[in-house]
């Protein structure tokens, strides 16, 4: 058997080869590939060093009130000190006297549940120390896993839905795609969809929480109004694509259903904090048509059942399709492929284990030219896979940031580049021979480059590649060349 399709397998719908791999995949690449279907419960990275979002998110909330609290300490001191002062003058502004009042009321009954892994810890503080945890779990489970394929898609997903991992996001991002985006990788497009438009991280990254009704009671008593930022979003990136045919009064109007959507606060009576709500009081009143329907106001079942509208629409059965095509074999991906994809998701009414079989199983997924340059993280993952370089999540992190792509902290709501122009101008590559030159000098000096490149490339690694790295002229400049290697660069 070539090993150039064992590779395929390993690379283009894995994260990279281990040592033993190729002979792991065997005579049947597609069903290798296929094969890991049945390891999906290995996507969701069940580990009880994490937290949900919630919790985080109400533990920055208390710590963020506890140092507010804090700072108000000796001013409400002073005001104790002069109480006589203060009420013998009716004219002295107030304002310092209710932030007295409320430096002395003790927290409420949910406050005092929410979990605070230090009393007065600060709110970055524990923003930082999750987005750690949820790192150092990816990261440890790409570098190992078995079932590389699935992981791959909960990738390309995340991209897909993205949030940026800044200010309350910073210590959810990890938790929202374990809960909104990985259970879904092998299920139903459209549950994906509900889960990430509904959950804190998406909600807070496109400003969705501070929309309001402009006809609403919150909307007129707090004179606030639309926020179209998600509304836009889902139709352009998440769903039907630019050029799917929506308008500018669709974007509005669903902006206005969409209304109420947004995130418990420590003190939204009969919630738990950090959770996705339907605020009421925010809700825009009326009925709306979007993408020529009109749909009756229902509050919160209206916004879903656009989002289920939105799923089933022809357009974004062609944009998922280019986009699933594009990121797994070419940026300009064969025709015949994405019309394939796109009636797979069609008929199956988007059963993403169903349009992704349908992508291994298509022959121009198996062309053997490898098109696409392996994006940073994607790149740092098999380093750590394919080479004796063994290292922790801050190192992974510091790799990532230094070529580019920061873990969970895209330039735009359109994900990071998934075609190779966001990666390949001078500097970029020249990052990545700085890596590659890093990297190089760390690993272990019984290292042959020649025996690596044969177990980690396969034995139909293009002749170039195997000459150079034969004729380098110290062990470390072999493995750069390794590493540099269109084989190992591309996928």
């Amino acid at each position: 058997m070539s090993t150039r399709t064992a590779m395929i397998a390993l690379r283009r719908f894995g994260l990279g080869a281990r040592p033993g791999d190729i002979a792991k995949v065997g005579a049947d690449p597609r069903g290798f590939v296929l094969a890991s279907f049945d390891r999906r419960h290995e996507i969701l990275l069940d580990d009880p060093d994490l937290e949900p979002s919630h919790v985080t998110f109400a533990a920055a909330a208390v710590a963020q009130q506890q140092q507010r609290l804090a700072r108000l300490i000796p001013r409400e001191t002073v005001l104790s000190n002069a109480q006589q002062v203060i009420a013998d003058n009716s004219k002295l502004d107030n304002t310092e006297q209710r932030a007295a009042a409320r430096a002395q009321r003790p927290l409420t009954e949910m406050e005092q549940k929410a979990t605070v892994k230090t009393p007065m810890q600060k709110a970055a503080r524990i923003r930082v120390e999750n987005f750690v945890d949820e790192a150092t779990v990816r990261f440890r489970h790409q570098a190992t896993t078995d079932a590389a394929f699935p992981e791959r898609l909960a990738m390309f997903w995340s991209n897909h839905f993205c949030v940026l991992a800044r200010g309350p996001v910073r210590g959810i991002a990890g938790a929202y795609e374990r809960e909104a985006i990985r259970p879904h990788v092998l299920g139903r497009f459209v549950d994906m969809l509900k889960a990430a438009e509904q959950h804190p991280a998406m909600l807070i990254y496109l400003d969705n929480q501070q929309s309001f009704g402009p006809n609403s009671p919150a909307g007129i008593n707090q004179k606030k109004g639309l926020n179209e930022n998600l509304a836009r979003e889902i139709l352009e990136l998440h769903t039907l694509g630019v050029d799917g045919g929506y308008t500018q009064s669709d974007v509005t109007n669903f902006a206005r259903i969409i209304t109420g959507w947004t995130v418990a606060g420590l003190n939204t009576p009969g919630t738990t904090a950090g959770r996705f709500i339907f605020g009421a009081p925010r809700h825009e009143p009326g009925h709306w048509a979007v993408l020529g329907k009109t749909y009756i106001n229902r509050g919160l079942q209206t916004g879903i059942e656009c989002l289920e509208d939105f799923a089933r629409h022809p357009a974004t059965a062609r944009h998922i399709a280019r986009k699933l095509a594009a990121h797994f074999v070419a940026d300009d991906p064969p025709p015949g492929l994405v019309a394939k994809l796109e009636r797979s998701f069609k008929d199956s009414d988007g059963n993403l284990a169903e349009v992704t079989r349908t992508l291994v199983t298509a022959d121009e997924a198996w062309a053997p030219e490898a098109k696409k340059l392996l994006p940073p993280i994607d790149l740092v993952i098999a380093l750590s896979r394919s080479l004796p370089y063994t290292t922790g999540a801050g190192e992974m992190l510091r790799l990532s940031n230094q070529l580019g792509q920061p873990l969970w902290q895209p330039g735009s709501p359109k994900g990071f580049p998934d075609d190779d122009n966001g990666w390949t101008n001078p500097s970029a590559l020249n990052e990545r021979l700085r890596i590659a030159e890093q990297v190089a000098r760390v690993l272990d000096k019984t290292v042959d480059p020649r025996q690596l490149a044969e177990a980690v490339l396969g034995a139909d690694m293009h002749p170039q590649t195997r000459e150079a790295i034969a004729r380098a002229e110290t062990r470390e400049q072999g493995l750069e060349l390794l590493i540099m290697s269109p084989d190992f660069q591309r996928r």
